[in-house]
Order: C-alpha cells, then sequence, then structure tokens
C-alpha cells in the first residue's frame, strides 16, 4: 500500500478507537472504498474489521465490501444481522453480488438468498446458473436501455429518473419491442442531438455484442481490439439481457494473465492469492510439472552416458555443455514467450506457422552466427583448446540456436492447433526438449570433426 494511501487509513482507524463518529464519516466519504478495502486487509483482528465496516456511511459500505477479499466479505456476511445483509445485497451492483457469493461456502449463499427479495434470488440464481468464466456470469442487468421509438427527450428524462441505480450511462443500448438489441447510443450523442430526433434516426446500428455463453477471454479480446468501455450480452434469440463494463474486464485481463504466467512457469494455475496458500497447496502445484520435467530430462543423461566413449577421449568437450544447454534453452524460451504472447493477442493465428517459422529461422541464423563468431573468438583467445575445438563448440552453438527457435514457435502452436493451453509449451517444457536436441548435434558434430 502507498504511504499517503497507508496514512488516510490509519487515521480512519484513529477516529474509530476515540470514537469521534461524525469525523469518521466525513473521513470515509472522502477515501476512495478500494483505499479502505484494501486497509482492512492488513487488519488481523476480526472485531476491528467489523466495528470499523459497521461505522461506514451506508452509501459506501456495499463498495467497500464489493473491494475486500472473499475472507473478510464471509466474516462480514455471517456476522451481519438479516436486515444489514438485506441492506447490503440491495445496495450491491448484482454482478458484484454473484462475484462474492461465488467465493463462497453453501451456508453464506443460503443466508443472502434466503434474506434477498424474490426478484433478486431468482436473478442470482440465474446468473449463478451461467457457466464460469463465460460472459453470463460476468454481466450486470444495471445497464440503461432505450427503445428505439423514444425521442430524445424522452430518453433524457428516463436516464435521470433511473440512471443512478445504473452501472454505467454513458453508453445506452437500444431495444425494439421483443427487447431485441438493434442498436446503441451514445449519451455524448443525446445530449448533442435534438430533442424531438427519434433514438431510431441516431443510433450506431453496427455494435459489437457477446453472447452468454462466450468465454471471458474472448470478450476481453473484444473489449482491446474495438477500445470498448461496455459491451452488451446478449441471449441466443439476440435479446438483450445484460452488459460487462471495462472494470471487470480488467480484473478478467489480470487474472488470465496471472494463468498464462504460471503455467508458463510449469505452475499450477490456482485462484487463491499467495499469502494465503498453505505450504502443501504450493508445493501440490508445483510438484506435478517438477516430477514431469525431472523424469523426461533423464533423456539428457542417457544422451551422456550413449557418448561416454567420445567423452573420455576429448574431456574437455564436457566444460562446454552447461553453456551450449543454456543457450539453447534461452533461445528456445525468447521464441515461445514471444510467439505465446502474439498468439494471445490475435496477432499470430496457428494458420501463420509457415510465415512464423520462415522468420524464426532467419533470427536463428542471425543470432546463432553472432553467438558462434562471439564464442570463437573467446574460446581462442581466453581458452587453451584449438581452433578444432573452438570449431566444434561454435558450430554446434549455430545448430543449437537454430534448432532451439524452430522448437519454441512450433510447438506452442502445434498445441493451439490440437486444443491446448500455448502456455503450457514454454519455458520449462521447450528447455528439457531443447536440452536433449542440443546434446545430440554437439557429439555428432564432435564426432564428424574431432573424428573421435
Amino acid at each position: 500500500m502507498e504511504e499517503e494511501i497507508r496514512k488516510d487509513f490509519l487515521e480512519l482507524m484513529r477516529l474509530m478507537d476515540e470514537g469521534k463518529i461524525q469525523e469518521f464519516k466525513q473521513k470515509a466519504n472522502e477515501t476512495p472504498p478500494v483505499d479502505i478495502a484494501e486497509g482492512l486487509e492488513e487488519v488481523e483482528d476480526s472485531g476491528r474489521v467489523l466495528k470499523l465496516f459497521r461505522m461506514l456511511p451506508k452509501d459506501i459500505s456495499s463498495d467497500v465490501f464489493a473491494y475486500m477479499t472473499s475472507d473478510q466479505q464471509q466474516l462480514i456476511a455471517e456476522s451481519a444481522t438479516n436486515a444489514e445483509l438485506t441492506a447490503l445485497v440491495d445496495d450491491m451492483f448484482l454482478d458484484d453480488t454473484v462475484d462474492f457469493l461465488e467465493e463462497m461456502p453453501a451456508n453464506v449463499v443460503k443466508k443472502v438468498l434466503q434474506n434477498a427479495d424474490e426478484n433478486t434470488r431468482k436473478l442470482i440464481n440465474q446468473f449463478l446458473n451461467y457457466p464460469e468464466n463465460s460472459a453470463g456470469s460476468l454481466m450486470t442487468i444495471e445497464y440503461v436501455d432505450l427503445h428505439d421509438y423514444f425521442t430524445v427527450r424522452k430518453a433524457m428524462d428516463y436516464i435521470r429518473r433511473t440512471g443512478i441505480d445504473k452501472e454505467t450511462v454513458y453508453t445506452c443500448y437500444v431495444i425494439d419491442e421483443q427487447r431485441k438489441l438493434v442498436g446503441q447510443v451514445s449519451l455524448r450523442k443525446l445530449i448533442i442531438a435534438p430533442e424531438n430526433a427519434y433514438i431510431r434516426d441516431i443510433m450506431d446500428t453496427n455494435i459489437v455484442f457477446a453472447m452468454t455463453t462466450d468465454d471471458q477471454e474472448a470478450v476481453a479480446d473484444d473489449f482491446r481490439r474495438y477500445d470498448l468501455t461496455s459491451i452488451a450480452v446478449c441471449d441466443k434469440e439476440n435479446r438483450l439481457v445484460g452488459i460487462i463494463t471495462i472494470d471487470d474486464i480488467v480484473d478478467v485481463i489480470q487474472d488470465e494473465n496471472t494463468e498464462d504466467i504460471k503455467k508458463m512457469a510449469a505452475i499450477i494455475p490456482s485462484d487463491e492469492e499467495y499469502m494465503k496458500t498453505s505450504v502443501l497447496n504450493l508445493v501440490a502445484h508445483r510438484l506435478p510439472w517438477l516430477l514431469l520435467l525431472m523424469i523426461s530430462a533423464t533423456f539428457t543423461s542417457t544422451i551422456i552416458t550413449h557418448f561416454e566413449t567420445l567423452l573420455s577421449g576429448a574431456v574437455v568437450l564436457t566444460a562446454f555443455i552447461p553453456m551450449l544447454m543454456d543457450s539453447a534453452g534461452n533461445s528456445g524460451s525468447q521464441t515461445s514467450v514471444t510467439v505465446i504472447r502474439n498468439m494471445a493477442l490475435g496477432e499470430v493465428e496457428t494458420r501463420d506457422w509457415m510465415r512464423v517459422l520462415f522468420k524464426e529461422v532467419r533470427v536463428a541464423l542471425v543470432s546463432g552466427a553472432a553467438l558462434a563468431a562471439v564464442n570463437f573468438l573467446r574460446m581462442l583467445i581466453f581458452t587453451s583448446v584449438g581452433v578444432m575445438i573452438s570449431a566444434t563448440v561454435s558450430v554446434t552453438l549455430l545448430c543449437t540456436v537454430v534448432i532451439a527457435m524452430i522448437v519454441g514457435c512450433l510447438l506452442p502452436m502445434g498445441a493451439k492447433r490440437l486444443g491446448f493451453d500455448p502456455a503450457v509449451m514454454a519455458s520449462p517444457m521447450i528447455t528439457t526438449i531443447v536440452d536433449a536436441c542440443s546434446l545430440v548435434i554437439y557429439f555428432m558434430i564432435a564426432t564428424a570433426v574431432l573424428g573421435l
């Protein structure tokens, strides 16, 4: 937490402890809800967390609650009276309520649903039934919908009456009498349009929308591609059922990137916070891949054993094995990360594999030649080995860099073509494969050049 934010929160705690209720509420109104929630994460005393939350002004308590950790949300939900819980759920946006309930145990979910009104309970159950990580599970129903036969004046009056309860009013979605999405209109266009103009005449019909079953990662890609701040969500009959706003998509992007980073590091993804994850859980997420990579690395020792006669005849070759394996692994990792990232951004498709391969081969030849030349001079100047040994190691270095970059670009693309996540083909897996390839190339070139 930044020092200024921490200072504001500590001042809030001081006012609470001293019982200065009015000053506390004034300070709370001046402090962003997310800063209060982050401050509460550092408070270990559950009694003080409950006391501070209950002292918050009613108009910001639901906002603070939405930003709190799932553990603290559970604490408050279990400690709240029925009336307090009803007021809290009523003040929250529906998508925040659903996000909260998805993390809660059955007893908390049951308590919340029992204290929600019938309409809210029905909506919550509907949202909870959408597939996990789908657009339907992410959307909110607090949006502005206008009928296409509204005039601008009527539309502005409607926004003034209902906008206070909406998550956004900057983009309004236009529906027909069957609630089918037919267009959208920005608040800016409504403000500058003539009051007697009809919405159907000024709306934009070329709109981007999502279906309730669309994957949230695909929706996030639409936000990036079209520079959206919100997107309409429709059911299979093209009826408008909700919207997704940019604040939720930022969370999706962060979660997806975190998941990809863990996969690229050969760690099983988890939604748990690191500091709250037990040692055994961390081991469970890492050990399977470590065991797999360790077993696959036995190929390396098998190759070395197979060429032990060669090594006994030129022991000096052993000294350069780590450098060759590291260079090959680093080259393959650079390529795989580049390709995986560009596939995630939609800049590279699996059908582009020939173009990608051609480009990476050229990069590999130039990079490998530069590394080989520098290494050849380094070995001649700084080591006592001869020209033939230096040439053997340098030629091997060029070949292994080329092979590593080819493997690094083809494996992720092949994984995606087969329906797997390309991120699993990142650094650890590629390094293991390339290590074995580099050793085979090394010993074959040594056998040919040195005649051993």
